[in-house]
């Protein structure tokens, strides 16, 4: 299967002199590559050019049928969210104290290797062990709190402060706030409806805001640009829309009040003005930047944005649990890993990717 946007896969690099691997091909070598090469196709013959221009044609439809593909792709995962969906209600209840699991429910394979091997402790030496255990359930008492907490507390906080890129965006002022998180759910479009998926953060009423859910929608596109066919590689995302937060009368963490001495021109008196100012904050993130930026820091800034959004609806949300007890952090560490020994092995990266979440897009 094909990545898009991996540059010279394959090609280990110019050999120098004396045999030894040198730095990949650099960008000018490649560009004059591609001079050469269309110069070439210049010179073909008249009738082989108009061939080639047929297979350029057949390469367009191969496109429309590749986006076609990642439209029932989006209409799969559709679907089988509605069937993921009552599990993920079911962790929410959990999570949240609304519901008890029964005995049965919290069985897991680690409690079951525990107990044997606390069997196999036990036939070696019985009373040793009853005294060690009588000790740790005495400690056990005295450093557990009488009243038994509700549900898991701080569960998604807990998840934030564990996961780079949440932690980079996550401030002290906004962790009161994400106590009161309960759940996190993603929706796709439905048929008939533009692309899109939106993210949903649950709240329980809280001293911060009004609002129960704060959204995110992230809008595209699975079609080939007429202009430029040949560059569709999946779908790619077009816009994302943040929500109004309702916040209560001075707990808006995403601006601070300042003061600042201004001296008046002609009567040289000095005032002090109040003003408010943005503030770093994770709440930033349902006001995406939009209008006065350039065009080069709106199109970075969306990507980046993209790639938040795409991680909670590829990684957090499904996996959760997962990455509240660090297991999933250990395998995206091995991933990063692999990764970077790939790149060692292939080259330089095109910055230009597929953005499709769940499946690498196809060069065809």
């Amino acid at each position: 299967m094909l990545y898009a946007g991996l540059a010279g896969k394959g090609d280990q690099g110019m050999q120098n002199p004396s045999g030894q691997v040198d730095r990949p091909v650099s960008f000018h070598f490649l560009e004059r590559s591609v001079q050469l090469n269309c110069d070439s196709i210049t010179m073909l013959p008249k009738a082989v050019k108009r061939r080639v221009h047929a297979l350029k044609r057949l390469q367009v439809q191969c496109a429309n049928i590749e986006a076609k593909f990642y439209e029932e792709v989006h209409e799969l995962e559709r679907k089988y969210a509605a069937l993921y969906q009552p599990l993920f209600d079911k962790r929410r209840d959990i999570v949240t104290g609304t519901v008890e699991p029964t005995d049965e429910e919290c069985e897991w394979q680690s409690d079951r290797d525990e107990e044997e091997e606390l069997a196999c402790e036990l036939s070696d030496n019985l009373e040793e062990v009853k005294e060690k255990a009588a000790i740790e359930d005495s400690k056990k008492e005295e450093a557990t709190p009488q009243e038994d907490p509700k549900g898991i507390p701080e569960f998604w906080l807990t998840i934030f402060k564990s996961v780079d890129m949440l932690s980079d965006m996550l401030q002290e002022h906004d962790e009161p706030i994400l106590k009161h998180l309960k759940d996190i759910q993603v929706k796709f479009s439905e048929p008939g409806e533009p692309m899109s998926f939106t993210l949903g953060f649950h709240f329980e009423p809280n001293g911060y805001f009004n609002n129960a859910v704060l959204t995110k929608v992230y809008k595209m596109k699975s079609e080939p640009d007429p202009s430029d066919p040949f560059s569709f590689e999946g779908p790619e995302i077009i816009d994302c829309e943040g929500c109004q937060i309702d916040w209560h009368k001075g707990k808006d963490v995403t601006v601070k009040t300042i003061k600042k001495k201004q001296k008046h021109k002609g009567r040289g008196t000095v005032r002090t003005v109040t003003k408010q100012v943005p503030n770093d904050s994770f709440f930033n993130f349902f006001n995406p930047v939009k209008g006065e930026s350039t065009q080069t820091h709106s199109e970075f800034t969306l990507a980046t944005d993209f790639e938040i959004g795409h991680f909670f609806r590829e990684r957090i949300v499904p996996r959760a649990v997962l990455y509240f007890t660090g297991e999933a952090l250990e395998d995206d560490e091995s991933e990063q890993d692999e990764e970077g020994d790939d790149d060692d092995d292939e080259g330089d990266f095109d910055p230009k990717v597929g953005l499709h979440p769940t499946l690498p897009s196809l060069s065809l």
